[in-house]
């Protein structure tokens, strides 16, 4: 069976098959793959055994990735928790394997790397089980009141209370003043984790390419923004994609509030699903955050070709620089270094 190479964002077919796909989400959308695109210089490619002139039936995206500093690879998709092969099962995707080798072997790449959901690690010996997260998703469809009644009660509903009786107010959009709000706090943010911001031009990008289709929700104190959520829209899935947040507020439980009001409004807009997205197995803090919202924990597991039996990136005197850096440079500098490294680790 002949695959063919197509470009998502000029095959006029790309967006029909993406809408009617049950596999698809928001990482396989147009307005998502034209931001990494526009940011860091990825060029995005389809394979797929449809040919010229037909709908599109099956198909795995790609960006690829070319850097003098981390080598040439291909990435379905680079800074995308998830991005399924959109085919039918596990058997469907046996035809693409010759010609992703193929691809190995011809442009001197230096893995191709994909991220199903659900697809099996088995997929005919040619991929290998690089690194494990933990993925939450949640179920809408109980409603908001029986979705509350399951939150856990001590962490979960008494912060979301404490915030209505603390008056912390939210404002939500997709205005350059809602933005440089969230960059402020998402620099905070990454300062206090030791690693750098995404560059702002990414946020930028996304709002002018998802439109409608993103929102930033910003909760405040007495007028100062305290955290912030950016969420994505996609047919019917609300994807919680970045949190920040001003840590002396942390009390208040403005995150919280800010996670009850998008399922609110996620519930009466007939959303069916709030995914949460991916955490590293080693952040409790942030699995058990996930934990406590009634969210069905899995495990989603990143494939390569070649694969490599050391998935746990070593420690190296390099990031142990980079932490330090990221903790005590000034935000401009901060801001700089994003800029620089993000389109070398897609």
């Amino acid at each position: 069976m002949e695959v063919h190479e197509i470009n998502p964002l000029e095959d006029p077919r790309w967006e029909r098959f993406v809408a009617s796909h049950p596999r698809s989400s928001v990482f396989h959308s147009r307005g998502w793959i034209d931001a990494l695109r526009r940011t860091y210089g990825y060029t995005p490619l389809a394979f797929t055994v449809s040919p010229p002139g037909q709908e599109l039936k099956s198909a795995i995206l790609f960006c690829r990735v070319k850097s003098w500093l981390t080598g040439r690879r291909l990435v379905s998709l680079p800074f995308s928790d998830h991005c399924e092969p959109l085919v039918g099962e596990v058997a469907d995707l046996q035809p693409y394997l010759p010609a992703l080798k193929q691809q190995a072997q011809s442009s001197k790449i230096r893995y191709i790397e994909i991220r199903p959901l659900q697809l099996s690690n088995d997929i005919g010996g040619f991929f290998r089980a690089h690194e494990t997260y933990c993925f939450h998703l949640l179920d809408l469809s109980p409603g908001p009141d029986a979705l509350f009644r399951n939150f856990h009660k001590d962490s979960t509903q008494r912060k979301i209370r404490r915030a209505e009786r603390e008056g912390v107010t939210v404002e939500e959009g997709r205005s350059d003043s809602l933005l440089d709000q969230f960059y402020r706090l998402q620099l905070l943010t990454r300062r206090r984790h030791q690693l750098p911001p995404q560059p702002m031009i990414w946020f930028s990008n996304l709002i002018d390419c998802l439109g409608e289709g993103l929102k930033i929700s910003m909760a405040s104190m007495e007028k100062r923004p305290v955290a912030a959520i950016l969420t994505l829209r996609f047919r019917k899935t609300v994807t919680y994609k970045y949190g920040c947040s001003d840590s002396n507020f942390n009390n208040l439980g403005a995150t919280h509030m800010l996670f009850w009001r998008t399922i609110q409004e996620a519930c009466s807009s007939g959303m069916q699903n709030f995914d949460l997205g991916r955490s590293d197995r080693d952040n409790e803090g942030l699995v058990t955050f996930k934990d406590r919202w009634g969210a069905e924990r899995s495990s989603l597991t990143y494939l390569r070709h070649p694969g490599s039996r050391n998935s746990v990136p070593a420690r190296s005197w390099e990031s142990q620089v980079t932490k330090f850096v990221c903790a005590h440079a000034p935000d401009s500098l901060l801001s700089a270094l994003g800029t620089f490294l993000y389109k070398h680790v897609g």
